[in-house]
């Protein structure tokens, strides 16, 4: 089935509808916290501070993850998703607040640690729904159009909510600024709970007669049963390895350009045309993305699932040669878009191999393992590469490191005598 027939479906067009509102607002939320944090100019931008950042929005989740699995699995999806929605409906109103009032301290970090943690949390519940609204000979189509779209979506809020920002900040402080777009989004997100509530209560998971109660106490005995199941399937734990591996490096990508933006293809002190070039520079990769989807389902039917996703991940390695040749935005442009395209094809023909893989009832608690190893490999990467860039981020040893990482994982972790259509 293709892209335009899968998006005739009412049903995938609804789940649709709620994934990519939801993510268009996590760009406009994502914008005004990067131009809070790292883009203001009265705070100075840091490889560790970026890092930092990464840290304190991702850790708390890969924490939890294992409770988020149990949820997913033994409760209404569609209600733990409108529920969700509307935590961050309040968070974000609550974010406002305080930096309205100037109080940016731990009661602010708490309330945006609670608004991306529910986010995982409704990801993670629509990924593990997909296979219940789509046939599994689309899952691929599916799965790009989901996961691709909704990287698309945010690219684009990320630019709606800088242009929104630059039509304030003529009338407003740039903390004010930063506090009418999260107040935005907060519009966003309930919208998003408004579409939610299109789904009916077991429309995407899990089904009556496979919930099971049972307490949070067994939320960490959940999750080994879920890292079991993945052992029964090694392709799809390694594919799940190997999307990890490219998310972290591709974060450390991502901290290279945040600081040569800022730092070094701009004036330090004009944030706004560091933050611009950023977003030109994420637009370039959107596109990236975008391609990668279109490109994924016919490179499975050519080659097969195992053999595209281990090819991705070689091509991969290639994307960062060219920030280690030379410094420059051309090279931190192809770089992006080579990246994001080989990356995305890796991604989206990994979460359909999971997808297949994984029975319903287990589906939940095996995306959430699915989200706690690409979060820690995110937060490895960021650390990581804190350590290694200098302030202007103007180096190449962090994009070379990058790029063998990628070719050893593709030839020792997806190697074809391991990386095969079978189980143990």
């Amino acid at each position: 089935m293709n892209f335009w027939e899968l998006l005739r479906d009412k049903r995938l067009r609804r789940l649709l509808r709620l994934r990519w509102t939801g993510q268009l607002t996590d760009g406009i939320f994502q914008s005004a916290l990067a131009s809070f944090i790292l883009f203001s100019p009265e705070r100075q931008a840091s490889a560790l501070n970026a890092a930092i950042a990464f840290t304190v929005v991702l850790l708390p989740y890969s924490i939890i993850g294992p409770l988020i699995g149990t949820i997913l699995d033994r409760i209404s999806r569609q209600r733990a998703i409108l529920f969700s929605n509307l935590v961050r409906v309040t968070t974000l109103s609550l974010i406002s607040l305080l930096i309205t009032q100037g109080h940016t301290g731990v009661e602010l970090t708490i309330f945006v640690l609670v608004a991306f943690g529910v986010n995982r949390l409704i990801l993670a519940g629509l990924s593990a729904g997909l296979p219940l609204v789509v046939e599994s000979e689309s899952l691929i189509s599916a799965n790009a159009l989901a996961v691709t779209g909704g990287s698309i979506w945010v690219v684009l809020g990320g630019g709606i909510g800088l242009g929104l920002r630059r039509l304030l900040s003529g009338s407003a402080s740039a903390d004010n600024a930063d506090a009418i777009l999260i107040l935005v989004a907060a519009c966003g997100y309930l919208t998003a709970a408004l579409l939610a509530m299109t789904l009916s209560k077991s429309e995407i998971g899990p089904r009556p007669h496979e919930i099971v109660k049972a307490s949070f106490s067994q939320g960490f005995h959940e999750m080994q049963e879920g890292f079991k199941f993945l052992g029964a399937h090694v392709d799809a734990a390694r594919g799940i390895i190997a999307t990890a591996v490219h998310r972290g490096g591709l974060t450390a990508l991502v901290l290279t350009a945040l600081l040569l933006e800022r730092n070094a293809f701009h004036d330090p002190a004009d944030s706004e045309a560091g933050l611009a070039g950023l977003s030109l520079t994420l637009s370039i990769a959107a596109v990236g993305f975008g391609l990668g989807a279109l490109t994924a389902p016919f490179g499975v039917r050519k080659f097969g699932r195992h053999r595209w996703m281990r090819l991705a991940l070689f091509a991969s390695a290639l994307g960062p040669v060219f920030l280690v040749i030379d410094r420059n935005p051309i090279t931190l442009s192809i770089t992006a878009f080579l990246t994001a395209l080989c990356g995305q094809n890796l991604k989206v023909t990994n979460d359909a191999l999971v997808q297949s893989k994984i029975s319903d009832e287990y589906r939940g608690r095996v995306f959430s393992v699915y989200d706690v190893v690409v979060n820690a490999a995110i937060i490895i990467g960021a650390l990581s590469a804190a350590l290694i860039l200098p302030t202007s981020g103007d180096t190449p040893f962090v994009p070379l490191i990058v790029s063998v990482l990628y070719l050893v994982s593709a030839i020792r972790l997806l190697r074809p005598s391991i990386f095969t259509y079978k189980t143990i």
